[in-house]
């Protein structure tokens, strides 16, 4: 039996979905429609773009346009989707403590388990993880001020975490993909039922999306070859690295 004591609300896991997918399209259609190209070239490395002789503003775009999309959306999309899923899954309220998602107070074993929701397994860093387990530490108090036993969790949405061979032992447990979703739920399939789940609620974004791409594709090729092309239309590499690492 999971955090949610066996009960799954499955008309309130669809509403999540539903949520989830129309909040993760609009921030990413957002960030794609602001996104300014000397911003970008500012943050880019022209060295690999010409070691990689690229020709047109085209193929930079397309590179720059492509990786600010995969780098935005696995953010937004634990965000605003796998998080709020989460916390339906398991029936119940997003935690108050910081650095905690989901509190579930089992009164009939004394227990609160306090459950971190990440995204994939390789968000932390040696300060990020410093940093969650001092706010497991504050959580902590909560319990025992209630007299209760503690468990505290790490839990990935998806990939898989293998056991800790060696170091310090940890004062919380890290569960992925299918064991981080039956802790949840008590249902060993859950993780797949997460794809029926959707139905066909992301096809209903996938115009509105390719528009804003494309729009922003167009709009930053012409600015890059404003910006950093020669009146013939080649790349003025000189210019594009005096813009990016001079004065």
């Amino acid at each position: 039996m999971g955090l949610n004591q066996g009960n799954i609300n499955e008309e309130e896991i669809v509403k999540a979905i539903a949520a989830g997918l129309d909040t993760f399209y609009k921030s990413l259609i957002e960030k794609i429609d602001k996104i300014d190209i000397e911003k970008i070239m500012k943050r880019k490395n022209p060295y690999l773009y010409r070691a990689k002789a690229m020709q047109s503003a085209s193929e930079i775009v397309e590179s720059v346009l492509s990786a600010f999309v995969s780098s935005s959306e696995e953010t937004i999309f634990g965000n605003c989707f796998m998080e709020p899923l989460a916390i339906a899954a398991c029936g119940g309220n997003k935690a108050l403590a910081e650095g905690i998602d989901i509190m579930v107070t089992d009164k009939k074993n004394n227990t609160i388990y306090a459950v971190a929701v990440k995204s994939g397994t390789s968000v932390f860093n040696a300060d990020s993880k410093k940093r969650q387990e001092e706010n497991f530490n504050k959580a902590a108090k909560l319990a025992q001020q209630a007299k209760a036993r503690y468990v505290p969790y790490i839990g990935y949405c998806y990939g898989r975490k293998k056991p800790a061979r060696n170091g310090a032992p940890k004062i919380y447990q890290e569960v992925a993909g299918k064991e981080f979703w039956a802790l949840l739920t008590g249902d060993d399939d859950f993780y797949i039922k997460i794809i029926s789940y959707m139905g066909t609620l992301p096809e209903q974004y996938v115009e509105r999306f390719k528009d804003s791409y494309n729009r922003a594709s167009n709009r930053l090729i012409k600015e890059f070859t404003n910006d950093f092309c020669t009146d013939d239309g080649r790349i003025d590499w000189e210019k594009l690295v005096a813009f990016n690492s001079g004065d």
